[in-house]
This record gives C-alpha cells, structure tokens and sequence, in this order.
C-alpha cells in the first residue's frame, strides 16, 4: 500500500488506516483473537495507521492495540484520544479538556498502549466549558515532553479548528466523512482544512457498515449493537437509506468492485485518510483493496447522481450525541 503524508507535520501514514473500535465495543460480539490476527494483517498489507481511543471499552481497546503491537511498536502509527472523561474503573463523567485531565489521561492511555509516546493525539470532543487553547495547549506540553509527536482535534467546527492550530498546528481533523455524511463540505470545516494544511481523517467511512451493502434488515444487527438507536438505521429512514445503497450497488458492479470499494475509494479521490472500523481478517482485505481502485470523472458524476450531498435520511447519532459534535 502507498504512504501518503497525512497533513503538513511531516506525518506519513499508509493511504488507509483501521479503526480498531469495533474490536472491543459498541459493535456486538468480539473475538480477540480474530482481532489481533487483523491487526497482524493489516500491518502486512501496509495499513499503518491504528485508530484506537481511551473511550473504546473504555481502555480495552487500547490494550488490544498495545498488545497487538508488544515487540513492534515501530511498525505502526497509534493514533488515540482525549477528553471525555473516566474514572480509572472505567466510569464515564462527561466531557473533559482540562489540562489536568488530559495530563492524566495521556499517562494512562501510554500504560494501556504500552509505549512511551502516542504517533497521534486528538481531543476526541470539545469541552464546551475549557477554552480550546487551554485544552490544545496541555496537549502542546506533551509534544514538548516527547509523549506525543503529532496533535489532532475530532468533530470540532471550523472556528474552533483555526484557534486549535494557531496554539499548536494540528496534523490531523477526524470527523465523520462519506457518501452519506458529507457536512463538512458545506460548514467550512474543508475549506479551513485545505487552507491550513491539515489533514483530513474520515471515520464511518463506510456509513457505520450500511455503504458495504451486507445490511439489509434492522434484524441483522446483534442485541448489544449500538446501530439499533442509530437513527439512519430507523423505521423509514432505514428504507431511504437501503435504497441509496442500492444505487450505489449498482455503480459498483458496473466497474466490477464491491460497495465498500467504491465508497472507500471515492473517499480516497477526495484526499482523505478513511479510517474503515473492522475487526474481522475478509473484510480488512475487501477494503483495503479499495486503495487500487481508481475514480473517474464519470464514476464522481455517477455517485453524485444517487448520492449527493445530504442524501441520508436521519440525524447521524441519537439526540443526546448530536450535541457533542461540531464544537
């Protein structure tokens, strides 16, 4: 797979990373062997990014990286977060971007990862209530300390961005990015990121599974899957939705790719870094195939035709998420 530089800090990465989330939570039953074979895999094909979070588990997620990676940390770029809050039990308490807490978590976070520093450090949300030069400025401190080599912000609007970069320059933005959620084209979050120089990592490339075309029912999702109060994957906005992914089907058995290689590789043509959430070996080497999939100006068209911008029926989170985001 070929290295691309993720923003203008000097970041390469392969041209797709792995969201590892679903290896320890929200997703329905895991298997830790499988998921440690993937990751093996995934490192094997040039994915080099591994896309982990103190939130995921909480902490499980992260010693799954750290144990996947023990006697071969340099093979890979971790990239984990900050700022929502948990006790060491693993209880949540809520959005945190103080300084003392991200000092504290960051220590935390290399323990659980096994390392001594973090490639990529976003804050996983905004606290509406610390002034993002204080929480970006505690995150600087740990650059200057060595733990941390590259700073990032996840779902944080264009304004927050700029006052974020002017603290510190950030390497990367990671936000939700794809055929179904394409806000950022029109909130200015993309315009801000090509002006700066910051890269652009797209989480639920995929449309949290829906893009891959292999959910056709509600029925299909495990009783613990967060999915079912996902509010595209409800009542009529399920039926909109699967009906998009059928158009988009079909453009992709034209060109002889699978639905996930399409919309990976359109998300790929607009220089994004997706970050695909797997946690089975098949379904790393469907989409990492989608790195050799070229786009032309009549499949940009094709997929614009079906899948124009705020083409998904439904709110991206349950109501009580939507206000985290866009901070």
């Amino acid at each position: 797979m070929q290295e691309r530089a993720l923003g203008t800090q000097g970041l390469k990465v392969g041209a797709e990373g792995l969201g590892c989330m679903g290896m320890s939570a929200y997703y329905g039953a895991t298997d830790e062997t499988e998921a440690l074979a993937t990751i093996d895999r995934a490192l094997e094909l040039g994915i080099t990014m591994l896309d982990t979070a103190e939130s995921y588990g909480p902490f499980l997620n992260e010693r799954l990286v750290g144990k996947a990676l023990a006697g071969r940390r340099e093979k890979a770029v971790i990239a984990t977060k900050t700022g929502i809050e948990f006790t060491d039990g693993g209880d949540m308490l809520g959005h945190n971007g103080t300084p003392e807490y991200i000092r504290r978590s960051a220590e935390r976070s290399l323990r659980h990862l096994g390392t001594d520093h973090i490639d990529l450090y976003y804050l996983h949300r905004v606290d509406p209530n610390v002034p993002i030069e204080e929480s970006i400025g505690a995150m600087a401190e740990l650059v200057t300390a060595g733990k941390v080599r590259y700073l990032g912000i996840s779902e944080a609007a264009a304004t927050t961005i700029r006052r974020a970069h002017a603290v510190h320059p950030l390497t990367a933005v990671q936000t939700e990015y794809s055929l179904f959620e394409r806000g950022l084209e029109g909130d200015g979050v993309r315009a801000t990121l090509d002006e700066l120089g910051i890269g652009l990592v797209a989480y639920s490339p995929l449309g949290r599974g829906f893009l891959s075309g292999a959910i056709t029912t509600p029925d299909d999702f495990a009783e613990d899957d967060f999915r079912r109060t996902d509010p595209r994957f409800q009542g009529e906005n399920f039926a909109r939705n699967l009906a998009v992914v059928e158009q988009v089907r079909r453009i992709a058995e034209e060109k002889s790719v699978t639905p996930s290689q399409l919309a990976l590789a359109w998300v790929l043509h607009q220089g994004a870094l997706p970050i695909p959430g797997t946690k089975r070996r098949r379904l790393l080497e469907e989409n990492a195939a989608a790195t050799a999939v070229t786009i032309t100006a009549a499949d940009i068209a094709a997929i614009e035709a079906v899948a124009p911008r705020g083409i998904a029926a439904g709110d991206r989170y349950a109501p009580e998420l939507m206000s985290s985001l866009n901070g």
